[in-house]
């Protein structure tokens, strides 16, 4: 396993990351989840990320359970606030009370007295981002939280957050965590030479595309069973906007490169991110170890500027760029 600073702060992270959205507590029984984090330690991940909100609450218990009896300090443990987390209109958001509370239930759930990144998971119109930022930085001030960062934030929102921070001598956010992959880099063009500029990492989520860049969807054939293009707790409405068939051609056609290379195409998905020295870490999931095993030889692979192009000019057309898909709701959901 490699390692890299979180944006421009201390802490090192490892290039790969186990993450359990949509894995622990709802896709996978917790035996099975117990046996990828196993695998991820194993295979060297010392950084993991979860949210308050993934599975109702669940996913953040059973990471804290699998975890259980490793040694703490050897252990990046990220979490996130904002999804409702109960029904109360308080329930929700980054005002004080709901980030106060989140985070004290996070550290129930995870069998932890800290977390070493808290992630504002998106942008709340409703509260003022000073009253947001105080009150991380109360808990960074209270040895709660190491670190702070954001998820799926516009480069602007950012910007707003670290002019804040400096003018009030609050804590800095550190990180980011968007969704990044070679199909969809609406970060490219103005969060990553933000971030760059200010010493912001990314931390980036779906790298493989939900599944999309493993190859295993096929163009004009039905998705496997018991994949992520039919599972109608969430994974499904995601990816659907990957299953078209010319993006599925074209991604079959990345197989020769990856052949070429010696890599499986999840590794090659993964690696192609890791290219981006803004990148501090990318997020892989799993269901079965295996998958944790596969995606870790991602780690330390350069690709060189023709790989690159190779990708580029396969891809074409088909690839998100727009900044604009980056988006908060309006109002609280």
């Amino acid at each position: 396993m490699e390692f890299r600073h979180l944006g421009r702060s201390g802490l090192k992270v490892s290039e790969i990351s186990y993450g359990n959205w949509l894995t622990h507590g709802s896709q996978v029984e917790e035996d099975a989840a117990k046996q990828c984090v196993q695998a991820a330690l194993d295979e060297g991940i010392t950084t993991f990320d979860t949210a308050d909100v993934y599975a109702g609450t669940k996913a953040e218990e059973v990471l804290g359970r699998a975890l259980k009896g490793v040694r703490r300090e050897s252990l990046e443990i990220f979490t996130k606030v904002y999804w409702p987390t109960g029904p109360g209109q308080n329930d929700r958001g980054l005002s004080r009370k709901h980030i106060t509370e989140s985070i004290h239930a996070s550290l129930r759930r995870l069998q932890t007295d800290y977390v070493d990144l808290y992630q504002a998971h998106r942008f709340d119109y409703e509260t003022p981002l000073e009253e947001t930022l105080k009150t991380f930085d109360d808990l960074v001030r209270q040895g709660k939280v190491l670190y702070v960062g954001v998820s799926e934030w516009s480069a602007d929102q950012i910007a707003q957050a670290l002019k804040i921070a400096d003018e009030m001598g609050l804590d800095r956010i550190v990180s980011n965590q968007p969704q990044y992959s070679m199909l969809w880099r609406v970060i490219e063009s103005e969060v990553v030479p933000l971030s760059e500029k200010e010493g912001v990492g990314q931390i980036v989520w779906s790298p493989i595309a939900q599944g999309v860049l493993t190859g295993k969807y096929l163009p004009g054939q039905q998705p496997p069973e018991g994949s992520r293009a039919t599972d109608a707790a969430g994974g499904s409405t995601m990816i659907s906007r990957f299953m078209n068939d010319d993006v599925l051609t074209r991604v079959q056609d990345l197989k020769p490169i990856a052949a070429d290379l010696g890599l499986s195409m999840a590794q090659l998905a993964v690696a192609w991110v890791l290219q981006n020295p803004n990148v501090s870490s990318a997020i892989v999931g799993a269901s079965r170890p295996e998958q944790v095993r596969d995606n870790v030889k991602a780690a330390g692979v350069k690709l060189e500027e023709d790989v690159l192009r190779r990708i580029d000019d396969v891809l074409g057309p088909i690839v998100e760029r727009d900044p604009a898909k980056t988006v908060s709701p309006r109002t609280r959901p």
